[in-house]
C-alpha cells in the first residue's frame, strides 16, 4: 500500500493523478495486475474520465454544483453536506487493470482526485495486486 499526498487549492476541483498512480506502478515494477486507487475521505472522491479537454472536469463540477447546491437546507451542521453527497455519488475508489507495466486506460481517460470540501491536504491510497 502506497500513500500519495495531494494539496487541493479550491473548494471544488478535479486533479489529474494519473501520472502519480503510474509512477507507483513503475516504481514497484508491476507488470500485470490490478491497481486500486482509494481516498479515505468523506468529502472527496476518485473517478475516471476524459483528460484531453479541460472543459470536461469543469462540466462535471458544474453539473454536481447545480445538482447539489449549498443553498439547500441540509441537516448536517458543518455546512459541507453537498460535499458528502457528491463523494457518495462519485465514489471513493477505482479499480484499474495494469498490463505491460501500464495502466489500462482508454485513449482519453485519466484518473481524477475530486475535491468537494477544500482546500485541504488529502490522501490517496494505492494498492497494487499483481498477477501471480
Amino acid at each position: 500500500m502506497i500513500e500519495i499526498n495531494v494539496r487541493t487549492n479550491s473548494q471544488t476541483e478535479m486533479i489529474d493523478i494519473t501520472d502519480l498512480v503510474q509512477a507507483v506502478i513503475s516504481e514497484n515494477k508491476i507488470k500485470s495486475g490490478i491497481c486500486v486507487v482509494f481516498t479515505p475521505h468523506t468529502t472527496a472522491a476518485v473517478t475516471i474520465n476524459e483528460n484531453a479537454d479541460p472543459d470536461v472536469p469543469h462540466d462535471i463540477i458544474n453539473a454536481l454544483e447545480k445538482t447539489l447546491p449549498r443553498s439547500v437546507q441540509y441537516r448536517h451542521l458543518e455546512g459541507n453536506s453537498p460535499a458528502h453527497v457528491k463523494s457518495s455519488l462519485v465514489g471513493v475508489s477505482e479499480l484499474v487493470l495494469v498490463e505491460n507495466g501500464r495502466l489500462m486506460l482508454g485513449t482519453w481517460q485519466a484518473i481524477f482526485f475530486c475535491e468537494f470540501d477544500g482546500p485541504r491536504q488529502r490522501k490517496i491510497i494505492v494498492k497494487l495486486l499483481p498477477d501471480v
